[in-house]
């Protein structure tokens, strides 16, 4: 029995220093083979949509109406009713000989069955999994997902946010409903670098470079809403989220599902607080994975302390994710407040400085905390084992939840 228990640790050991290595040199790599992009200040046209329903209604009848071609980038797509109504679209638009892309993560779209795929490209629809997991770094690799939902049609509409493709996202399944989520639908001059974004991603995805054909960017109008897209790859977030941290003069609002900041991001935060400026934090009440709930605990325990609002939205899931400085900057996108977004995810944020824009914005994020109730010290002090147990395991996996 005890050679039995020392073979089992040596094996989890053996394990540990692996999987610390592998990360270590994969990250490595990953920062020395990073190559920042900028793209400049747009004017497009942005309506938000803070509902599934309405959004999948709108931009399957985008698809349905377009005439050339469709690039689609998701991280998630299910294997349920409306992924197979998703796919069975793009499989009629590539058989009406249009050109239909189709880029997936590999991990989070795993569901999608080899026979779907097979169908779709029979259909002509060109099929790839991107951030597949691979050697030297297998763990890493694995851990570096591509977390963008970029909608492409005909390069002239586009879509970019926090929805994906499942039941879920369109109020169907009863512990996450309603889904509150933010999505954007964007004409304009903006829809370029989007376009341009899902190419690059295509790219590094099966090496099919067409980032340089015309085709796939047609002349585009000046929309009313000035504003900027910004890629990052698990490098440089940290770093746009504490420039405009910097900028904040009387308030802060932050929307996430998960909020588990890094510690400059922390230390930031505490500054702003001690500077008399208001933070209010929007989170879900009930979480949809495990420990990310708790993970957040002790920084809110700090923050609370140091004058912070945080509220715990109800009425369903909360899965949006925004920055709102000062009524004047408008940061909405596909990143979390937490350490994957942060150092793991390929991420996409749009950042709107449009006054008019963000106003009309506004009444849904009022909405947000009109829905949510406050979150006290009291309740996070409260004697709890399992929370606290559940706190320190949330902690220990902060940077992987």
């Amino acid at each position: 029995m005890v050679k039995f228990v020392a073979i089992i640790l040596l094996i989890l050991f053996c394990l540990t220093i692996w999987l610390f290595t592998d990360y270590k040199l994969g990250r490595k790599k990953h920062l020395q083979n990073f190559r920042e992009k900028k793209y400049p200040k747009r004017h497009s046209d942005i309506q938000l949509f803070s509902n599934g329903n309405p959004l999948f209604k709108d931009m399957f009848d985008e698809i349905r109406s377009a005439k050339k071609h469709i690039h689609i980038l998701f991280y998630i797509v299910k294997d349920d009713k409306m992924s197979t109504e998703f796919l069975q679209l793009l499989k009629k638009k590539a058989e009406q000989g249009l050109e239909v892309r189709l880029l997936l993560d590999w991990m989070g779209s795993y569901k999608v069955k080899r026979s779907i795929i097979k169908e779709m490209r029979a259909s002509g629809v060109s099929f790839s999994f991107c951030q597949v997991p691979k050697f030297p770094y297998l763990f890493y690799s694995s851990q570096e997902r591509n977390h963008r939902k970029i909608t492409v049609i005909d390069g002239k509409i586009a879509y970019l946010g926090g929805y994906n493709i499942g039941k879920e996202y369109i109020d169907q399944d009863p512990e996450l409903s309603p889904w509150r989520d933010y999505h954007i639908k964007m004409t304009g001059e903006g829809v370029q670098d989007l376009q341009e974004e899902f190419l690059t991603d295509w790219f590094n995805a099966t090496h099919q470079d067409l980032r340089k054909d015309e085709t796939y960017f047609p002349a585009l109008e000046k929309g009313k809403c000035q504003h900027q897209l910004a890629p990052t790859e698990g490098v440089l977030l940290e770093r746009k989220y504490l420039q405009i941290l910097d900028t904040v003069k009387k308030e802060v609002v932050i929307g996430t599902p998960y909020f588990i900041p890094s510690k400059a991001l922390m230390q930031k935060l505490i500054e702003v607080l001690r500077k008399g400026i208001k933070l209010t934090i929007l989170v879900p009440y009930n979480p949809d994975h495990a420990l990310v709930k708790e993970a957040a605990f002790p920084y809110f325990r700090k923050l609370l302390t140091e004058g912070a609002e945080v509220h715990q939205y109800r009425k369903g899931f909360y899965h949006a994710k925004f920055i709102l400085i000062d009524h004047e900057v408008l940061d909405l996108g596909t990143a979390n407040f937490d350490k994957r977004s942060l150092f793991l995810n390929h991420e996409m944020n749009c950042y709107i400085y449009d006054k008019d824009c963000i106003r009309n914005m506004h009444d849904e994020l009022k909405k947000d905390v009109e829905n949510s109730t406050p979150l006290t010290l009291k309740m996070l002090n409260e004697p709890n084992v399992m929370r606290s147990i559940k706190e320190k395991l949330g902690t220990l996996i902060s940077h992987f939840l």
